[in-house]
């Protein structure tokens, strides 16, 4: 396994015993190009006084990382996993997160939208799946119907896979301009720019991390649209 898939391992751990022994098991195991946790995605881009302030998400996790991630956290027996109790870990995944960026990229045109820690944070747990919610505050602001504003969601060493939800997955929240609308997708433009990434990420880092820049290719961006008046 790669230093980086390591690293992600420790943040998904968290404190359960469970999932420290599944990791161990996926350490004697040879690196290879596939994901080992699976995350479906739900945003909500997030709007007041007529600019775009930060991101809400929802990474629903995989059954078999769920099963693995809740043992030992229903305190009481009721067979119910509260907020309280998920609180723990919700925590360390917040802390561990902010190794990886949140695993969040979000740019103006190509520069890059710096973020403050996340707020609102917990975990749930619904229908046997164990949900991580949290917002993504910008430090500055970025005009509602600014033209170029674009994000994904992705682990570029491809330990985890990260994809959308089929349902309508990217939202706008209220104080959206009208007529903005969400499209996700690799733009013609910024798909040959992955796949050089990918592959320099491939020859620089071919023996000691060769997952490393697997994730660029499959991440989908996120660009938004605004009819002009």
């Amino acid at each position: 396994m790669t230093s980086i898939s390591r690293a992600l391992g420790r943040w998904l751990l968290g404190s359960q015993l469970a999932v420290v022994c599944a990791a161990i098991a996926l350490w004697t195991m040879p690196a290879a190009a596939h994901p080992h946790v699976w995350v479906t995605v739900e945003t909500t881009v997030l709007y007041e006084g007529g600019a775009i302030t930060g991101l809400e998400h929802k990474w629903a996790f995989d059954d078999m990382y769920t099963a693995m991630a809740i043992q030992g956290l229903d305190a009481n027996g009721d067979g119910i996993y509260s907020r309280e109790e998920l609180q723990e870990l919700a925590q360390v995944n917040i802390d561990g997160l902010k190794e990886f960026d949140y695993f969040t990229v979000a740019k103006l045109g190509k520069a890059e939208i710096k973020v403050k820690p996340p707020v609102d944070y917990y975990l749930d747990y619904k229908d046997s799946v164990l949900s991580l919610h949290f917002t993504l505050p910008f430090e500055q602001p970025v005009l509602a119907d600014a033209a170029d504003f674009n994000f994904a969601v992705f682990d570029e060493s491809f330990f985890i896979a990260f994809d959308f939800g089929a349902d309508d997955p990217v939202k706008l929240s209220a104080g959206a301009p009208e007529g903005c609308h969400a499209s996700i997708g690799i733009p013609e433009n910024e798909l040959a720019e992955l796949q050089k990434l990918n592959e320099s990420f491939g020859g620089q880092l071919t023996a000691g991390d060769q997952n490393a820049g697997m994730g660029l290719g499959y991440a989908k961006t996120v660009t938004l649209g605004c009819k002009k008046s």
